[in-house]
């Protein structure tokens, strides 16, 4: 059976751990070549071997220009192009309103959003017609939820970068669409409830007992998801968000 990515270019930020780490070795497995971000060297390399012989790390912070720009330079002397871009690094913390810095808000949105933003359009001049982008929201976007109102707001931003830049790529086909995860298995879901296993534990047990499915996520699932976005089985979608999310924001 063909792979479904065979030949193309991949870059995935934020692809040390978790969904990001889960997707690239997906894109990787049905055949295309990846470029994979994080902002540790050590976690970079472990991925990297991870993800196998198709893949190529490159240290990078996605919120800073001159990490962005060094990416580019080097996906564009290595590959010359880029067919999937899945801009995945971000993250957040939890704070009620009342407590919010002005560090905190700095943090979330020069993450989610401000990073994002630089993410796609530095990698426009790389982009094939008719690529595609995904960029990864979260249930979070859509449902309140108590003291993540920043991190909340910064998903709901991403999400309408989507249906916009659906409308000025439009001349060049280029395909942008969000993928939208429920709770997943990842380290930076389970390290808002702290160093302690026993309450990390519980925060799953916790979001897994408000998602109809009755579980969490595990990070392959999601990447599945993203690979349908990345591929031609997506051929005409464009503009969407895709939820992953066991039926947490459906029901």
């Amino acid at each position: 059976m063909a792979r479904k990515l065979e030949g193309k270019i991949a870059v995935v930020t934020g692809g040390t751990s978790g969904i990001g780490l889960a997707t690239a070795r997906r894109f990787a497995a049905e055949g295309a070549r990846v470029f994979v971000t994080g902002r540790r060297q050590a976690e970079l390399d472990r991925a990297v071997a991870a993800i196998g012989p198709d893949a190529t790390g490159i240290q990078a912070d996605s919120t800073k220009a001159e990490d962005l720009n060094r990416l580019y330079e080097r996906v564009k002397a290595e590959a010359g192009r880029i067919d999937v871009l899945f801009a995945n690094a971000g993250g957040g913390t939890m704070l009620p309103l009342g407590a919010i810095t002005e560090a905190q808000y700095d943090d979330i949105f020069g993450r989610n959003v401000k990073a994002v933003v630089f993410t796609v359009q530095k990698a426009l001049p790389l982009l094939v017609d008719g690529s595609a982008v995904i960029l990864t929201g979260s249930t979070a976007g859509t449902v309140g939820t108590a003291a993540f109102s920043l991190y909340s707001a910064s998903k709901a931003a991403v999400r309408n970068l989507a249906r916009s830049w659906t409308l000025d790529l439009k001349p060049r086909g280029i395909r942008v669409n969000v993928i939208s995860p429920g709770p997943v298995r990842t380290t930076g879901l389970v390290e808002l409830a702290g160093d302690d296993a026993a309450q990390q534990q519980g925060l799953l047990d916790a979001l897994a007992a408000q998602v109809p499915l009755g579980r969490v996520a595990e990070p392959e699932e999601i990447a599945r998801a993203v690979l349908f976005l990345a591929s031609d089985d997506s051929s005409f979608v464009a503009g969407a968000e895709l939820f992953a999310d066991g039926g947490l924001a459906q029901v």
